[in-house]
């Protein structure tokens, strides 16, 4: 490989911050908004046009997954006027967020990208930016990386690793869409891929498989906030790293191409679907999995399955199966549990997921956090990464208060806080 130096340049320092959080989605907006109303002078960094990540330009029709109380009961209040809370207008969603940063005082930056790190030792002096501003650096007491695939922590050193443990195969990417003309009276709902219904041709799971595509063909068909328009997650691309822009650029085009199959076999096998047409896709492709970074703790499959219940909680009420997408085509995964799992309860997630061995002044909230594959497929969906974002987010403005790291916190300190804010074993 052939290589360009480049020259010498000097990098605007534009502001120093109490905290800066890179990666706006659920996570990431949770953790500014708590920052802030904590009283941490907050910047929050954003790639895209809009904060909230799938739930936004990522298209997401609901919030998946469940938890009690905290950020998220907030949110939703705040975002959604229908009989059904869980199902999200991502326009209005988009909105709402960012008047709650607003409110709580939150610096924003949209249209950004966090590409690099100022170390100092094991301390996180800053961030660097590319924008159509050029090339920028914020520097920062306390860093939270909310970016989803852990870029400020791989920038910064912190072990990791992908996927599954042995191979690092990693859960399939999907780009989701919405139909429009649907006759909603008829027109089934799949919200489970262990769920399926008889259409006049047949079983509409296995015809799916008979008429798309590999890797693409299993049914998922989820309603929408709007009249006559159905959310589907039915595109599906196998050996994507999410980390890599090509494989990105690929997984792109071909979903695209997929739509046009899928929309073909609604069309033809289900019925309200006739005369359905596709009206918007997401902005941004649906990664599920890629780095797994190396914590204090690394939560476990048997952690979520027995709703282990740990001293050092900062996530509680936390429940989901283990949604693991075939990572060799279409449907369930052999090891996934959707219809037939059966948890003991609603589980928590501990403080030491949250931070690093080594970085001093790190932490993550997001599908990036420390567990395993098994894990990580029930933790990475929003209501509990937004509830994360919260809990990292008051932690990292006590740390700036006291002037300690996240290691040196007390954790009890952090739960008497979020217990004021309602959130409670």
């Amino acid at each position: 490989m052939n290589y360009y130096t480049q020259p010498e340049k000097k990098i605007p320092i534009v502001k120093e911050y109490d905290v800066i959080v890179c990666g706006g989605g659920p996570a990431g907006f949770a953790a500014a908004v708590w920052a802030a109303r904590q009283g941490a002078d907050t910047l929050l960094i954003e790639q895209c046009n809009a904060v909230g990540g799938v739930a936004t330009t990522g298209l997401m029709s609901h919030w998946t997954g469940e938890t009690e109380g905290g950020f998220y009961y907030e949110l939703l209040d705040a975002s959604c006027d229908s009989d059904n809370k869980a199902l999200i207008d991502p326009e209005k969603l988009k909105t709402v967020m960012l008047k709650m940063l607003e409110d709580a005082g939150v610096q924003l930056k949209l249209y950004t990208f966090c590409s690099d790190v100022i170390m100092d030792g094991d301390t996180i002096k800053g961030v660097v930016t590319q924008s159509k501003s050029g090339t920028e650096a914020f520097l920062a007491k306390q860093i939270i990386d909310c970016t989803g695939d852990g870029d400020i922590a791989c920038k910064a050193g912190v072990p990791f690793y992908k996927g599954r443990e042995g191979d690092g195969v990693m859960q399939p990417v999907t780009l989701m869409f919405k139909v429009a003309n649907v006759d909603t009276s008829v027109a089934p709902t799949i919200h489970m891929f262990e769920q399926t219904c008889q259409v006049p041709k047949g079983d509409i799971q296995q015809l799916a498989r008979e008429h798309i595509s590999f890797p693409a063909g299993h049914v998922l068909i989820y309603p929408s906030t709007k009249p006559g328009i159905m959310t589907l997650n039915m595109t599906n691309v196998i050996d994507i790293d999410g980390t890599n822009s090509d494989d990105l650029t690929k997984a792109e085009i071909v979903c695209r191409n997929q739509m046009q199959e899928i929309i073909a076999f609604l069309r033809e096998f289900v019925p309200g679907f006739e005369n359905s047409y596709i009206v918007s896709s997401a902005s941004y492709m649906g990664v599920r999995e890629t780095r797994h970074f190396e914590g204090l703790y690394t939560l476990t499959r048997d952690d979520i399955y027995t709703a282990r219940v740990f001293d050092d909680w900062a996530v509680t009420k936390a429940q989901f199966n283990f949604d693991i997408h075939n990572t060799e085509g279409c449907g369930l995964d052999a090891n996934g549990l959707q219809k037939h799992f059966k948890q003991k309860g609603k589980y928590t997630i501990p403080f030491g997921c949250f931070v690093p061995k080594q970085i001093k002044n790190l932490m993550f909230a997001g599908r990036n956090i420390s567990g395993t594959h098994v894990a990580h497929s029930s933790y990475r969906v929003m209501p509990i990464c937004c509830n994360m974002g919260q809990s990292v987010g008051i932690a990292a403005a006590l740390c700036v208060k006291k002037g300690i790291t996240p290691k040196e916190l007390d954790v009890k300190e952090l739960q008497n806080e979020l217990n004021k804010v309602g959130v409670s074993l």
